[in-house]
């Protein structure tokens, strides 16, 4: 089969090649996926820069997410169910910029028939980790503030939604300021620009001069430093990126006088931490989400795995548009 592989750590653009190697053969609880989609992710290009918190043994392929449909089973009662249908693949190793993968039978979900094979490439990473951060991490109660950098992201954009649906407001920060507009007309219930001057400020008349008891970022550097001088007493800051490539520097004193908290969450921890039960909770939200089109997550460009060295160019660029997605076959193709 054709996979994209590197052999050492770089610029995605000049260490990704495409190769013929083996067919993955699945073992028990395992199941083959062939793939259709998959996206190209921030923690997919910092993998293969070597700058992600977990890196791969190599040669290695990148893709922890996409979309594929289950063609063979290594055995096991989950992996037979799973046979034939369509699912949305996690693959924790990396491994699904490739025409197949081998994962355990757990990690793949069915997706609905009205959900796009591009849109279900993108089911775990961001839908999984927006539902996980505001629902369960943060529960976040109706009424309250949530304050997000990088706003603008498809993950902000879900973040959003979600506030709308629960009931709790969001403060939403971005760079520039027709960005800041873009998320107004969105539905952010108030949205900053970093070109405006020092965020803190805004963030401070915006809540009255109270902060903020929940906030995430996944920028880390200056930003998440100042979104961590926004909390109020008892505030949590959840830290789930670090696009800057920059630590935050926090206060002692807000963590002691104020009760204030900085966490961080990373979905590779957390789905393994979770009961059965919920995880087929938050799935059926995703799949609902998917479904109606609250998800739906805006895509600048598609490219065959042939052409990873451009598709990998533009996910690094900045004002792209939406997500970049590699397309790996078709549906109805047969093998």
């Amino acid at each position: 089969m054709k996979a994209v592989v590197f052999d050492r750590h770089g610029d995605p653009a000049e260490v990704l090649q495409v190769r013929e190697v083996p067919d993955p053969t699945p073992g028990f609880r395992e199941v083959r996926v062939r793939l259709l989609a998959a996206p190209v992710n921030p923690s997919d290009v910092l993998t293969v820069e070597g700058n992600y918190g977990k890196l791969p043994k190599l040669p290695a392929t990148p893709g922890y997410e996409g979309c594929g449909v289950v063609e063979a089973t290594g055995g096991g009662v989950l992996g037979w169910l799973r046979k034939g249908k369509r699912v949305a693949v996690i693959h924790q190793k990396g491994g699904t910029w490739a025409e197949q993968c081998v994962v355990p039978a757990k990690h793949v979900v069915p997706v609905p028939d009205n959900v796009s094979d591009e849109q279900a490439a993108m089911f775990f990473v961001n839908p999984v980790t927006a539902i996980a951060m505001t629902r369960d991490v943060l529960a976040v109660p109706p009424g309250e503030w949530l304050l997000q950098s990088a706003a603008g992201s498809a993950l902000g954009h879900m973040i959003i939604r979600l506030g709308k649906m629960s009931g709790f407001k969001t403060i939403n920060v971005v760079r520039r300021k027709e960005q800041a507009e873009e998320l107004r007309r969105f539905g952010g219930d108030v949205c900053l620009s970093e070109s405006d001057g020092p965020f803190e400020k805004q963030v401070m008349d915006a809540t009255g001069g109270q902060g903020v008891r929940f906030a995430v970022d996944p920028v880390g550097g200056a930003t998440g430093t100042a979104l961590a001088r926004c909390l109020a007493k008892g505030g949590r800051l959840l830290l789930y990126g670090l696009l800057s490539g920059q630590s935050i520097e926090a206060d002692p004193r807000l963590m002691i006088t104020n009760g204030a908290t900085i966490e961080g969450f990373w979905l590779s921890h957390w789905l393994p931490s979770q009961p059965v039960l919920k995880l087929l909770s938050v799935f059926k939200q995703v799949n609902r989400l998917l479904s109606d089109g609250s998800f739906k997550t805006e895509i600048a460009a598609t490219y065959p795995l042939e052409q990873i060295a451009q598709a990998a160019r533009q996910a690094q660029a900045a004002g792209r548009g939406g997500k970049v997605l590699l397309k790996i076959s078709e549906r109805s193709t047969a093998r």
